[in-house]
């Protein structure tokens, strides 16, 4: 492609967009430059602390299980109180408990400080997402998501570079910098990001209640969605390997903290040069053939890794999985969000948040299990066994999904309305 056409679809690709989004996106952004906790806490603890396998897996899992407890919860928020409040409630605790952490010493106050973190920081997304729902045109969710994702791992890249040198010199400091970051990311929601969340039912017992009420019952009974979030741990499970199973395998292996840095950034420098254009390549396809080919990919992706011998091989197989993670990640949004109706959209997009909460929990605890017991290599054949099953499930779960045109998704699998249809429930007033 020339030069001309390069910078043609550059602008298609972010011609369009509300200027509300792209506060959103620089918050993201922001927020991703500093984002060193999680990718460096398993080496922090095994390297820096001398704690073993297992004892970072239960760390990492009872981050994930703040994850799980703050999912549900900040989807009712949500809804309830707005996407703005949400939004600047979870950030700044972040912050707050993330500065803690790095003071923590005794193993117990490091563990229980890690599940405030993992509670403050997965409260804000479910905001986000439905914020995004809001503020963009069902036409360019897919564009938007991806252009979100695209911030996340340009921010990924940068400092995952970045954070495997700061990592040799100072915990602590990679720590403080967070913090900062996610302060100032705080802030920018507060002065640039107006209210989003659409005007109508709120589930608290008004007048307006019976017109469209949505409650976590809802969500548990909509059998479609509760497959997709199944689904969706499924590939969770997988992917979180890359800051779990992947970081404490290759210190293992006699590897430093700056080659697993320099490893897992291809991850970000990837999505960063192919997210864009192979968004626009997937846009109208086939949604069900995508996320099978994206479930191999990233089961068969991490399988490989289990023949690394050197920085450059893992490196490579990272590439494998990276690309399953670029066609997935769109994919699955835009799917979520067309399954979910207008006025439960945090309910909704909690419950998917808490899928990838439920697997921050338990790929911790199977990684330094399978680990510790049997190998790293056996680790690597459970994600590829994981990716096949995940695969099967989308194929007999989509079947009658029709394809992604921007009509409203057929419903008569799970017996729930259109996502835009108002919602009548006994549950009015639920949580």
């Amino acid at each position: 492609m020339s030069v001309a056409g390069l910078r043609r679809a550059a602008r298609e690709t972010v011609s369009g967009l509300p200027r509300e989004f792209w506060w959103l996106w620089t918050s993201t952004l922001v927020n991703r430059l500093g984002a060193f906790v999680a990718t460096f806490m398993a080496l922090y603890l095994t390297i820096d602390r001398g704690y073993s396998a297992s004892y970072a897996g239960l760390v990492a899992a009872l981050h994930g299980l703040g994850g799980v407890v703050s999912s549900l919860g900040a989807g009712v928020m949500t809804d309830r109180f707005g996407r703005r409040p949400t939004l600047l409630v979870a950030q700044t605790s972040t912050a707050l408990s993330v500065a803690l952490l790095g003071f923590m010493r005794d193993p117990v106050a490091i563990a229980a400080v890690a599940f405030l973190v993992g509670m403050a920081s997965n409260a804000s997304r479910p905001a986000v997402q439905a914020m995004m729902a809001d503020i963009v045109r069902p036409e360019d969710r897919v564009r938007a998501f991806s252009l979100n994702y695209w911030a996340i791992n340009l921010g990924f890249a940068i400092s995952s570079m970045a954070a495997g040198f700061i990592a040799e010199v100072s915990y602590l400091a990679g720590f403080m910098i967070e913090a900062g970051m996610t302060l100032v990311c705080a802030v920018l929601v507060f002065v640039k990001l107006p209210e989003s969340r659409p005007s109508g039912p709120t589930g608290t017992g008004g007048p307006d209640d019976k017109e469209a009420a949505v409650s976590l019952l809802t969500v548990l009974r909509d059998g479609r969605y509760m497959g997709v979030v199944g689904l969706s741990f499924l590939i969770a499970l997988i992917f979180q390997q890359a800051y779990v199973g992947l970081p404490v395998a290759m210190g293992e292996a006699g590897f430093t903290p700056a080659d697993f840095g320099m490893a897992i950034a291809v991850n970000g420098v990837l999505i960063v040069v192919l997210q864009i254009p192979v968004t626009r390549f997937i846009q109208h396809r086939d949604p069900r053939l995508l996320l099978i080919g994206s479930s191999l990919l990233a089961g068969y992706g991490f399988g490989l890794t289990a023949f690394a011998g050197s920085v450059g091989v893992f490196a490579l197989t990272v590439c494998v999985w990276t690309l399953a993670e670029i066609v997935n990640a769109p994919t699955q949004t835009g799917l979520v969000v067309r399954l979910s109706p207008v006025h439960g959209r945090g309910r909704y997009q909690g419950m998917y948040t808490m899928s990838w909460a439920v697997a921050a929990l338990v790929a911790p605890l199977m990684s330094g299990f399978v680990i510790d017991h049997w190998g790293a290599e056996w680790l690597w054949g459970v994600c590829a066994v994981v990716g096949t099953v995940a695969a099967a499930g989308y194929w007999g779960l989509m079947r009658g999904l029709p394809d992604d045109d921007g009509t409203p998704v057929a419903r008569e699998a799970s017996g729930a309305p259109a996502p835009d249809a108002p919602r009548a429930d006994a549950d009015a007033g639920a949580v």
